[in-house]
């Protein structure tokens, strides 16, 4: 009875066996039917639509081949590729209708289809033409990746900006679309993020894991095969996003953080800078109401500069204007004029450029925070790395480190790699609220620091521009050993181009603090360059403070060379009878101090500006009698500056052999002494005598060799007084167009010589 009970069961268990094979082979007989139904008709209407297998795998997030397979009916979609082709295709559900019946536990909760959190963007949103196409390539599946990183500083719209791009790509995530604010949550960050989703797609609070990866691998789970966006306000680190992130295709996040965040590898990144002016402007008119859209446009573009571009701070304004609590755009300019005052106006009550930027400092160190505090006594629009080292201090190395976590912060700007910049309003912030943390003995001490490094750095620039040059023997260069210096002339001229804003703010800066000596050093070591590049108003400034703090200090000496400097200055530029005044000063002082050097300088330079003056005979005594003393003094610079004055003054009085042979004289002596830009001012002055002689095939010759020594040595002065003289040359000889063209090149290279100082100048004005 046993063996056929047993054998009974076999046989059940077999016909069990069997009739489970019959139905799930006429299961996969069904369903391999249906594949092929929605596989002709997802070809059907793709073909109808006129897209290729590749737009629509980048729209329904499905690889190419996969989706070549589905339409010959020899692989299954799933219920939720079904969905995607269908709202891709715009089938209205009958696409997806022919897969049957719903995956068992695929799909949220029903009421989670409708979710849409996304808050509106704030209205008036302009410009960001090419951060919006980067979000939109991203959210598009056009560019890899599920994470895009949207960094800037505190106010300049990274919010308004990931929603304009989040609600403009919004209908593709039909299974979702949530905001969060990192920066209203509690220190848990990810952990609480990641409750409140989960809670939001329908798991009850009970069902939640407490630990961490559980809740990520929980939300990973409920999140697969879907098309989720997510827009993740003020992250402050890159952990608190990584267990959002999933490998899934259709689940997007959007993040932004006034960090970097450069620890997510994979990301995304699109850094936020300040609009433009235009942008700036039109924010300004279309949020500030009718006042606002009617207002001048130079007004409109000085509220917006103030603003320093800045989103948050132009809106404040604009509101401002628009509630009426401004009376007039006229008002609103006065006020944010008032620098010290600018953070006040930038503060509605409910918005502030403060309290965001306190919120950006809330993640520095102390070291850090010392560190953005002295930046803002740097007068500068940019920061040299070795500058930042002086102030705080440091060593170069540690200046950079802290720097690149300021830049992490978006608080301070690379512009190159050992080079940033601070944005105004950062600047007033700092200099509010971070200063006033530090004695006024350390910061004075930060900026002595800062002029002394930079007064070393001008030394040693001013002695490769001008090697000849007689310096005091007081003036300071003493480099600690191993310090970087400059490579050549040329680096010293670029370093001096870049920084000579800063070194004139601070030779005022040392005027006020008291710092006489570094005051009258940095404006004595600054001339010659002003001199090369033709830039009048700063020296004049520059030598004017010097002045001050010599009879200050009762520095006597100091106060000779700057009145002497001061006037060549004037004298250079035309301002000959304040000229004449400032040497006739130095010449008294020079007397009084029996300086005889100091003496003949004042003479040779009284001479220079009789010579403009049209005072021949008096210039000509004077220039002789100085060419006599600095040869029995072998000065060769000063001998042959004066031979060329007088060649130039030749010139004037017909007597052009002379003034050629002096001219020529005068420039192989600079080219003996390796004073190049001086061998041009000399090529130039015996074309001009050629000129005047009526030669001009000689004339010419000299002109071009003159501009091309010009470009050599970066004198653009020097180049458009040549092509002035070309041009003058063309216009004697009847070419009046070829003249214009080559008044238009002087113009361009250097536009305003002065007919005063310039025999071309004067030629071309009666042309």
């Amino acid at each position: 009875m046993r063996s056929k009970s047993l054998a009974l069961h076999g046989i059940r268990c077999r016909m069990g066996a069997s009739l489970s094979t019959y139905h799930a082979t006429e299961e996969r007989g069904i369903m391999n039917r249906d594949a092929r139904k929605f596989g002709e008709e997802l070809r059907r209407r793709r073909k109808a639509k006129g897209l290729s297998l590749e737009a629509l795998s980048a729209q329904v997030f499905s690889s190419r081949s996969h989706l070549s397979t589905v339409e010959r009916g020899e692989a299954e979609a799933n219920h939720q590729l079904g969905r995607r082709c269908d709202h891709a295709l715009e089938a209205h559900g009958e696409l997806a209708a022919l897969l049957g019946g719903e995956e068992p536990g695929g799909t949220l909760p029903s009421d989670i289809q409708s979710v849409f959190g996304l808050p509106a963007p704030p209205s008036h949103f302009v410009g960001r033409p090419e951060e919006l196409e980067s979000i939109a390539d991203h959210l598009t599946g056009a560019l890899e990746g599920s994470l895009c990183v949207i960094s800037g500083m505190a106010g300049v719209g990274k919010t308004a900006l990931a929603l304009q791009g989040a609600v403009a790509a919004s209908k593709s995530f039909p299974d979702g679309c949530f905001f969060l604010d990192f920066g209203e949550t509690s220190p848990h960050g990810a952990q609480e993020v990641l409750s409140s989703l989960l809670k939001l797609i329908g798991v009850p609070e009970e069902r939640l894991p407490s630990r961490p990866d559980a809740l990520a691998n929980l939300w990973r789970s409920r999140t697969r095969d879907k098309r989720l966006l997510l827009v993740l306000d003020n992250v402050r680190s890159a952990a608190d996003v990584a267990p959002l992130l999933s490998s899934d295709p259709g689940c997007k996040v959007i993040v932004t953080s006034r960090k970097r965040l450069s620890a997510l590898d994979e990301a995304t990144h699109v850094p936020v800078g300040v609009l433009t002016d235009t942008e700036a402007g039109a924010l300004f008119r279309t949020a500030g109401g009718e006042r606002a859209a009617c207002a001048p446009e130079s007004v409109v573009r000085t509220i917006v500069e103030y603003c320093g571009r800045l989103p948050l701070a132009v809106r404040i304004v604009a509101a401002r204007l628009r509630s009426g609590s401004m009376r007039s755009v006229a008002e609103l300019e006065v006020r944010l004029s008032h620098e010290a005052h600018r953070l006040e106006l930038l503060d509605d009550g409910d918005r502030s450029v403060t309290a965001a930027l306190t919120v950006s400092c809330h993640c520095l160190s102390e070291e850090q925070r010392r560190v953005l505090a002295l930046l803002a006594l740097h007068p500068g629009p940019g920061i040299d790395l070795h500058d930042v080292a002086a102030l705080a201090g440091l060593d170069p190395l540690r200046a950079a480190t802290l720097l690149d976590g300021l830049a992490d912060a978006h608080l301070v700007t690379h512009e190159s790699p050992r080079r940033v910049s601070m944005h105004d309003l950062v600047r007033q912030f700092a200099r509010v609220e971070l200063l006033a943390h530090l004695t006024l003995e350390e910061q004075h001490a930060a900026l002595r620091r800062l002029l002394e490094h930079g007064l070393r750095l001008a030394v040693a620039a001013d002695k490769l521009l001008t090697p000849q040059r007689f310096r005091p023997p007081v003036i300071l260069d003493d480099f600690p050993e191993g310090a970087w210096a400059f490579s050549d002339r040329a680096a010293g001229v670029l370093w001096l181009e870049s920084e000579w804003r800063s070194l004139v703010a601070l030779c005022g800066t040392a005027a006020e603090l008291g710092l006489h000596s570094l005051c009258w050093q940095l404006a004595f070591t600054l001339r010659d360059f002003f001199f090369l590049t033709k830039r009048w108003g700063p020296w004049i400034e520059t030598h004017t403070k010097a002045v001050e703090s010599a009879r200050t200090a009762g520095a006597r000496a100091w106060l000779a060379i700057s009145l002497s400097n001061l006037g060549v200055a004037h004298s250079d530029r035309g301002d000959l009878t304040m000229a004449v005044g400032y040497f006739q000063q130095a010449l008294v002082l020079y007397q009084e101090l029996g300086d005889d050097d100091g003496v003949v300088n004042s003479v040779s330079n009284l001479a220079w500006a009789e010579l403009y003056l049209g005072e021949y005979q008096n210039s000509m005594d004077g220039l002789r009698t100085a060419l006599k003393y600095y040869r029995r003094m072998e000065n060769r610079r000063n001998a042959a500056i004066t031979l060329r004055g007088i060649a130039l003054l030749e010139a004037e009085l017909q007597l052009c052999p002379s003034a050629v042979e002096h001219a020529q004289q005068a420039r192989a002596e600079f080219h003996a002494l390796g004073l190049e830009l001086d061998a041009v001012m000399s090529v130039n002055c015996a074309a001009w005598a050629h000129f005047r002689s009526g030669d001009h095939r000689a004339a010419t010759a000299g002109y071009k060799e003159a501009l091309a020594l010009a470009e050599s040595c970066a004198s653009s002065y020097e180049g458009a007084r040549a092509l002035t003289g070309l041009g003058n040359i063309s216009w004697a000889r009847g070419r009046h167009e070829a003249a214009t063209e080559l008044w238009r090149r002087a113009d361009a290279l250097y536009g305003g010589l002065e007919p005063v100082m310039l025999g071309e100048a004067r030629v071309r004005l009666a042309s």
